[in-house]
Formats: C-alpha cells, sequence, structure tokens
C-alpha cells in the first residue's frame, strides 16, 4: 500500500511515496510556494492508495486539507489527538509539533524505545520517546538559523552557504574561516551537549542507554566520528507519518 505523505515544515514541504518501511520516491518544495496548483500535480505524478499529512504551518494546513480530502482516498492528519500507539507522558501534548510526534512514530517503527531523536531543520529539536510514549524535549536553533544570523546582525560579516562548513579548520585564518569554524564546531558541539545530558537524565531515571536518531536536512553536517554514536535515519518523518496512517486506518 502506498502512501503518498506530506511533511508540512517552516521553510520546507518535504514529500514522500512510502510502502511498507521503503520510501519508493521524496522530494521537497519551498513551503511558501505549496498551494493548490502545486499539490495536485503532486498527486497526480504519484498515485497513492492513502494520503497523509503532517504540519507546523496553519495556513498552509487550511489552503491543502481541502485539496487532500477531495481526492478520495483514506487521508490521516496526525495530531496530538490523532495518532495511536505513542502514548504521552507529557503534559500539553497539544504544544508538541506534528513532525515530531511522526518522528516518534518513526522511531518505534525502526527502532523502539527508548530512543532520543535530533531532528536538524529551521530548529534543533530533540525528542525523548520511552516506554511511556513521548516523554518531552528540546528546541534550539538549527544551523541555518546560526549562519544566518551572524550575518544578518553584523555589518561585516558575509552570508555563509551551510554547505560550505564540511570540512573546513578548526581555527579560521580568516573571517569566513573563522565563522565556519564557529558554526560547524559549534553547532555539533550544541549537540553533544544537549544529548549528554538528555542521556544522563534518563539514565538516572533508571533507562537503558537510549539510541540516538538524527534526522533532517542538517545531519549530514555531523562530523565523521559521530556515526557509531547515531543512526541517521533521513526519512524517519514520513516513516512515521506513513506508519501513523497505517494504524488510524487498520
Amino acid at each position: 500500500m502506498a502512501l503518498l505523505c506530506f511533511d508540512v515544515g517552516n521553510t520546507h514541504t518535504h514529500w514522500g511515496v512510502v510502502d511498507g518501511r521503503v520510501v519508493r520516491a521524496h522530494g521537497e518544495l519551498p513551503t511558501a510556494g505549496l498551494d493548490t496548483a502545486a499539490l495536485a500535480a503532486l498527486l497526480r505524478a504519484h498515485p497513492a492508495t492513502g494520503l497523509a499529512l503532517a504540519s507546523v504551518v496553519p495556513a498552509v494546513t487550511a489552503t491543502i486539507q481541502p485539496v487532500l480530502l477531495a481526492a478520495g482516498l483514506p487521508f490521516y492528519h496526525l495530531r496530538h489527538d490523532t495518532v495511536r500507539g505513542l502514548g504521552f507522558d507529557y503534559p500539553t501534548p497539544g504544544e508538541v509539533g506534528q513532525d515530531r510526534l511522526a518522528d516518534c512514530v518513526g522511531a518505534q517503527l525502526v527502532a523502539g524505545a527508548p530512543a532520543i531523536i535530533v531532528g536538524m531543520g529551521t530548529a534543533t529539536t530533540v525528542d525523548i520517546l520511552t516506554e511511556r510514549g513521548y516523554a518531552g524535549g528540546i528546541i534550539a536553533p538549527g544551523l541555518g538559523v546560526m549562519t544566518r544570523y551572524l550575518h544578518e546582525r553584523t555589518a561585516l560579516l558575509p552570508a555563509l552557504d551551510p554547505a560550505d562548513l564540511l570540512g573546513g579548520p578548526a581555527i579560521g585564518k580568516s573571517t569566513v574561516d573563522a565563522m565556519r569554524a564557529g558554526c560547524a564546531l559549534g553547532f555539533a558541539g550544541m549537540i553533544g551537549a544537549l544529548l549528554d545530558g538528555v542521556v544522563a537524565e534518563l539514565v538516572r531515571q533508571g533507562s537503558p542507554a537510549p539510541l540516538v536518531i538524527v534526522t533532517g536536512g542538517a545531519a549530514v553536517y555531523l562530523p565523521a566520528s559521530w556515526r557509531d554514536r547515531v543512526r541517521h535515519e533521513p526519512h524517519l518523518t514520513l516513516l512515521g507519518l506513513a506508519e501513523a496512517h497505517r494504524r488510524q486506518h487498520a
């Protein structure tokens, strides 16, 4: 059963055709350009047996949900009050982003609990999955925010492309290299500090050591030394959306 899934983020909307645990096709569009015409074109190009949606942009949700419903296919909108099989150890589940809930369902599917999911998009999110379900998280700046902020809030520092951050020196011999080192090493250091704190707290609570799963576009900027520390699941949100759809329509 191939499901066409949409993850509407603040900057980009990721879509994918998910068949079981395999993402057959995927892509992204600027969320600002996701109108009914673009959506209809995707529906025509990728016939599916069902549709799933997670969105953190309410205005876009209001625009595209009628189009998805009109397709006449089994439709599922992942929200805190529609997700099945997750559970919440969290006082206000309505505050948790739908993409983060999809990540937790995806983590249940591919790894089980306990797990820590690090989402690296516009923001850096850290979400904790235990046997009791969603247990809380952290929100921090994303890599793109770091690079843009230095340029936008200073008179002389240039704009950096995050793609240029790989492989730079640890000690900058120019302004650009100094910025690259600060952003690349600082980003990895921030992630490391967050993970150390979360793992230590879980272990104090009697939890076994959790698996760390990273997802999102900025995951490629983590240093090579992290490869044995984390599991990279680039399509975790889409897999979680498809699994949540299957649970709803089982």
